[in-house]
């Protein structure tokens, strides 16, 4: 079976050490630190693999045309001489991250969680369901979810399944949607970090679209923010909608784009360098993931369900 990475080792080696060819890595689980080189770290075996799909090994097919020209994509980007092969390579790693990572599996398994207990409640108000055995008390499928006597579990396969499905939609939308070239000229005491989720969420106005931060280099990254109106169009890979504006960072706003790649991350940290700081830094926002979050809304006889995304602390 192949171990399969879900976060590009082209990728990954653009945050090497220079001193020894390797990555330094920080878990926020434990705060354990090692060096692992680009092939240790964020891959799965059969990650790519989802028998859901007719073909069940699609998703490596789209990254032929993705991984290749993410070096020469990243070059352009420095020069600010961004054409439409270097927009499929940056939006298709983002894609394939907020697709295929445990991140996105796991985020996404939530709202179909929320539509399955919605769904069963709604059945069960129309007496469609009918209550348990007196072994649970005869009570309703609405009170033993209430009671966690029962609970439903999805597949992550199944949320991968769907994501890699529409690859090519998350693609154009962030393709065709503005961005922000991120340049850090504090790369050398201050560099942007990546991790095994590198498609942080920015949430700047609550009744905007959460914006993507996409760490690319140390001392490059790229904020999208996807335009709205382009959900449910046809895909168009010409990239027509697409607009970058670069930007230069204070070092307050570096701080604050790797304080929200540690808070989105998993688990892992990955960086350039082995600085003290790191660890305290890593230390104070490791209580945070990105969580789903689902509001119900009356209506008619059923529900609405409003799905979105938010960084939370364990803590709370």
């Amino acid at each position: 079976m192949p171990l399969d990475h879900y976060v590009s080792q082209v990728h990954l080696r653009n945050f090497y050490s220079p001193l020894n060819q390797r990555l330094h890595a920080i878990r926020k689980s434990d705060l354990k630190r090692f060096s692992p080189r680009s092939e240790d770290v964020c891959r799965i075996e059969d990650n790519s693999t989802n028998a859901y799909l007719k073909e069940d090994r699609a998703i490596e097919e789209f990254l032929k045309d993705v991984e290749p020209r993410y070096n020469a994509s990243l070059a352009k980007i420095r020069q600010h001489n961004i054409d439409r092969e270097c927009i499929h390579a940056i939006a298709g790693f983002a894609a394939y991250v907020v697709t295929c990572s445990p991140t996105a599996m796991r985020i996404h398994a939530g709202p179909l969680m929320a539509m399955l207990n919605s769904s069963a409640r709604v059945l069960d108000a129309q007496g469609a369901i009918p209550n348990a055995p007196e072994v649970l008390g005869g009570k309703s499928i609405t009170e033993l979810l209430a009671d966690g006597s029962v609970k439903f579990t999805v597949d992550p396969k199944y949320p991968q399944a769907m994501g890699i499905s529409n690859i090519l939609h998350h693609t154009s939308v962030f393709g065709n949607s503005p961005w922000e070239v991120l340049h850090n000229k504090y790369a050398d005491i201050n560099p942007f970090f990546t991790s095994d989720y590198p498609a942080a969420i920015e949430v700047a106005d609550l009744n905007r679209p959460i914006n993507r931060i996409v760490p690319l280099a140390p001392d490059i990254a790229v904020r999208i923010t996807p335009d709205m109106r382009l959900s449910g169009t046809t895909p168009d890979l010409a990239f027509p909608g697409s607009r970058a504006a670069p930007r230069q960072l204070k070092r307050t706003e570096v701080v604050g784009v790797n304080r929200l790649l540690v808070q989105c991350a998993e688990d892992l940290i990955l960086h350039r360098d082995e600085e003290d700081w790191i660890e305290r830094f890593v230390a104070k926002n490791r209580s945070y993931r990105i969580q789903p979050v689902t509001q119900t809304l009356s209506h008619g006889t059923g529900d609405l369900l409003v799905s979105t995304f938010r960084i939370i602390s364990s803590l709370h």
